[in-house]
């Protein structure tokens, strides 16, 4: 894949396309399966071969796509007046989020979360007897937690990294924890979309390319799917965990790389 003059050509390179389509599906899989993951498995795979701006919003495009699949796993559990406090502060968040990513760099809230997400996954991952907090600051709480995740969702398409963590420390089994934060994400990563593009990001390009790799976001999606349903709740707390180290890894590289 090439870019002239701020327009992708028609034409792929082998590597690229592989790049990007393989990114694609393995986000889908991943989101699929634990109900976020998208913008921490495709990004670092998508700044590779296409220009660093189309990332982020090509990231919250195929989180949608990926959420869709993904809820139908949980559908049942769904407990609107439970997430609600979650929505809130994320809708106020998103702005924001999208602002920063125009404006400016945030630097320091970027090292904040990493190192902090980090430090929780470590700590979890280490320990037989895992912390929990119970229903602690209630929904407000929950809705500052929501602001957080809509700020990163906004500015990166990392929503998702802060309510899990949070709602792991609430306590519960993976089907209510999923079923709070996996609707909270694609909400928020759809105005995160519908900001990108009121904000210009949404380009011509970024379409182009979203649809070409909707069909392994789909495919992925529904793969991941299907392995969630057949995992032990052990399991999946620990691919969980992977994914929130792995996340607050990312946000610490891109800090000290801005």
């Amino acid at each position: 894949m090439r870019y002239t003059g701020g327009m992708l050509t028609a034409s792929f390179d082998f590597p690229a396309l592989a790049i990007v389509v393989g990114g694609t599906f393995l986000a889908g899989f991943t989101t699929g399966f634990a109900g976020f993951g998208t913008g921490l498995v495709a990004s670092g795979l998508w700044f590779h071969a296409l220009p660093a701006a189309m990332v982020p919003p090509l990231v919250a495009l195929a989180s949608v796509a990926a959420q869709l699949v993904g809820m139908m796993t949980v559908r049942e559990a769904f407990n609107w007046r439970r997430v609600a406090p979650f929505l809130l502060g994320g809708v106020l968040g998103v702005p924001p989020g999208v602002a920063a990513l125009t404006a400016v760099s945030p630097v320091v809230l970027k090292l904040f979360v990493g190192v902090f997400l980090t430090a929780y996954a470590m700590y979890q991952l280490g320990n037989r007897i895992r912390w929990h907090i119970g229903q602690w600051g209630g929904g407000i709480a929950d809705g500052i937690v929501g602001l957080g995740g809509g700020l990163l969702g906004g500015f990166a398409g990392l929503s998702a990294p802060l309510p899990v963590m949070w709602l792991q420390l609430r306590g519960g089994s993976r089907q209510q924890q999923r079923a709070l934060y996996q609707p909270f994400n694609m909400v928020v990563l759809a105005l995160a979309s519908l900001g990108m593009a009121v904000s210009g990001q949404v380009t011509a390009d970024v379409v182009w390319v979203s649809v070409l790799c909707l069909p392994a976001t789909l495919i992925g999606a529904w793969i991941g799917a299907r392995v969630y349903v057949g995992v032990s709740e052990q399991t999946f707390q620990r691919v969980v965990l992977s994914l929130l180290l792995l996340s607050g890894l990312i946000l610490i590289a891109q800090a000290f790389t801005a």
